[in-house]
């Protein structure tokens, strides 16, 4: 009987998978869109190939509308490669957290030396109108969980890159910055829990990013996250939520997001 591969085993047979099928021996910086944010990869540059995530080992199909089950790689202009995540998995999926982050794990098995994770969620601030992107400064992970395996410290004081941070803002000096909550989902939360995660400290609530971030952290990579406010939390504004509402956010916020990650790319 053999043993079963770990999760960083998988990441590698799935990156050598991935090179195959790409054709491209290595990748330098991963994106993972979240919903809402798939109409703005066009404009990151020529894909060189398209495959589906079930195709590499170790990915399931997408679980959620407005996720496309896709992996794009992407040449820019200025000769980077770019491997891009049109779906992602949810810790809510139940799948498991190594199945969360097994493509950020890939991608830094891939050569990947920057992460880029972007996310639709619920804003705290009333400033923020739906389709207005926030950088995120810092999370506060509610799912109970972490994507390490065994007692491997791992430090997390700057894990949101202030360098990227800061190109960002010089692109977009209108861009603020926030605390991502990350609750378990798939509900929405309660205008309580929006209260909650107000008095901690968060500014941007949602279901995915930070056990991401984590596992990027562990891979040696530079994190940059971007929320894109799809709607104000429960409790900040008196509508009711639904997921049609994210994707619809995206689409109008699409064109200044796809700026934003063009410009953003050629300077990381």
């Amino acid at each position: 009987m053999t043993d079963a591969p770990t999760p960083y085993d998988l990441a590698d047979q799935a990156a050598a998978r991935l090179k195959d099928l790409t054709g491209i021996a290595r990748h330098d910086v991963a994106l993972v869109l979240g919903s809402g944010w798939l109409p703005a990869v066009d404009a990151l540059g020529e894909a060189t190939a398209e495959i589906d995530v079930t195709d590499l080992p170790g990915f399931g199909a997408s679980a959620v509308v407005g996720h496309s089950g896709k992996i794009r790689s992407i040449r820019t202009d200025d000769g980077k490669q770019l491997l891009v995540f049109l779906s992602r998995t949810h810790y809510y999926e139940g799948k498991g957290v190594a199945a969360v982050v097994h493509g950020v794990r890939t991608a830094a098995a891939a050569g990947c030396r920057v992460m880029v994770l972007t996310n639709g969620c619920g804003g705290l601030n009333k400033a923020w109108s739906p389709g207005t992107p926030v950088l995120i400064r810092d999370h506060i992970n509610l799912t109970g969980q972490s994507p390490i395996v065994g007692a491997n410290f791992i430090d997390l004081t700057d894990l949101y890159s202030s360098r990227l941070r800061a190109i960002c803002q010089e692109i977009d000096p209108s861009l603020d910055e926030g605390v991502y909550v990350q609750f378990t989902g798939p509900h929405y939360e309660t205008p309580a829990e929006v209260r909650m995660a107000g008095i901690i400290g968060g500014d941007l609530v949602g279901m995915s990013t930070s056990l991401e971030a984590i596992a990027a952290r562990e891979a040696g990579m530079e994190v940059l996250g971007i929320s894109l406010v799809t709607n104000l939390a429960a409790g900040i504004s008196d509508q009711p939520l639904n997921h049609a509402e994210v994707l619809e956010a995206g689409r109008a916020a699409a064109a200044r997001m796809g700026d934003l990650l063009s410009r953003l790319v050629p300077r990381i």
